[in-house]
């Protein structure tokens, strides 16, 4: 049987192609679920419809994206923690932490989008990638300076 995908199935395909399976898989685990859509021509025609829709779409969510990566590029965070000896600070600098900077600055960027290697537990400069859509990610610094304790 064949069907169009309407959402990405792993080892199968992405949303929009046409593959053949069985015919009991498509009907008792596909269609049900909503992942895919008997290929006739009806279904066919609002599919391809539809699947423009969806690129321009992706094509303006990339766009905007980008734009978004370029102006992050330029930022420059600068957060103040206490330390204590050999210049080491009280606990770290999560995500959350530069989750809540990017606000004041007035960007709303999800925590689960921001990436950074190791824990930044000392003063200095850091730099962490920020994913914004698949193929689309920046690169933000990070000052941590020193505050009395």
């Amino acid at each position: 049987m064949k069907v169009i995908l309407k959402h990405n199935v792993p080892s199968l395909g992405k949303a929009g192609d046409l593959v053949k399976v069985n015919d009991g898989y498509a009907r008792n685990l596909l269609i049900p679920k909503g992942l895919a859509v008997a290929a006739d021509d009806k279904n066919i025609k609002s599919f391809e419809n539809d699947k423009k829709n969806v690129l321009q779409k992706a094509q303006k969510e990339k766009a905007h994206a980008q734009d978004l990566a370029a102006r992050l590029g330029e930022v420059t965070l600068i957060m103040k923690r206490k330390v204590g000896d050999q210049h080491k600070i009280f606990g770290s600098v999560t995500s959350k932490d530069i989750e809540q900077a990017l606000k004041e600055k007035g960007f709303d960027i999800d925590r689960k989008a921001i990436v950074h290697d190791e824990p930044i537990k000392s003063l200095g400069e850091f730099k962490f990638r920020i994913k914004l859509l698949p193929g689309v990610d920046t690169e933000v610094k990070l000052n941590v300076i020193g505050e009395d304790a």
